[in-house]
Parts: C-alpha cells; sequence; structure tokens
C-alpha cells in the first residue's frame, strides 16, 4: 500500500521560509517521478513542482519559480520542498504526489495532476503578518 506523509508546514510571517518533507512508502519510490502540489481555500488543486526519479530533472510553476526548490533522497525515500520568500498567496494545503505506476526514464516529470495517482494528507501553509 503507498503511503505518502508530509510533514513541515506552518504559520509563518511573509518573506519567511519553510521546508516540506514528504516520506514515501509502499512502492519503489526512486524509480517514479514525484510532485508537489497546493489547494488554498475555494480554489483547485494546483502544480507547484516536480521532479524525475533521478533528481536530475526539476519543474517549477512559474508562480513559485525562483523561490521553491524541489529535491529527493531516495535513499530515504523521501522528496522535500524549500521554499523561501514566501507570499501571502502561497498559503494553501501542500501534497506530495508520486507519479502512476508504470515506467518512467530518468530524466521525466509532469505538472498534470491526472498522471500522479497517490497524494498524501497535506500539510497546510499559512503566510501572513
Amino acid at each position: 500500500q503507498v503511503q505518502l506523509v508530509e510533514s513541515g508546514g506552518g504559520l509563518v510571517q511573509p518573506g519567511a521560509s519553510l521546508r516540506l518533507s514528504c516520506a514515501a512508502s509502499g512502492r519503489a519510490f526512486s524509480r517514479y517521478p514525484m510532485g508537489w502540489f497546493r489547494q488554498a481555500p475555494g480554489k483547485e488543486r494546483e502544480f507547484v513542482a516536480a521532479i524525475s526519479s533521478s533528481g536530475g530533472r526539476t519543474i517549477y510553476a512559474d508562480s513559485v519559480k525562483g523561490r521553491f526548490t524541489i529535491s529527493r533522497d531516495n535513499a530515504k525515500d523521501t522528496v522535500y520542498l524549500q521554499m523561501n520568500s514566501l507570499k501571502p498567496e502561497d498559503t494553501a494545503v501542500y501534497s506530495c504526489a508520486v507519479a502512476r505506476e508504470g515506467y518512467y526514464s530518468s530524466g521525466y516529470c509532469s505538472a498534470r495532476l491526472d498522471e500522479y495517482d497517490y497524494w498524501g494528507q497535506g500539510t497546510q501553509v499559512t503566510v501572513s503578518s
């Protein structure tokens, strides 16, 4: 059974940083692309960042490019999201997701929600003064 457990959220002031973690189990983690998504109240879930299985390729939403960094440690089955220069509009529940079961080249990752099939429960990030 695939399980994804996020941690690291919290309440911070604008301009602060947070590092989210997502611990994965139940699938050969190192073979799969991973993604971070977020959902703000009253809005649909949106893509934030994704990383290929090798970690060699990353993609970002324009709204977070240059401020957020996704990374992974395959030895620990964990993916991270370093968030710097946080803004109030970053407030949302952040969830990690693993790509659908299948074969992926080491450099592949996607921003499409429908390419992911398991999601964590999410961690709340609130940016407010």
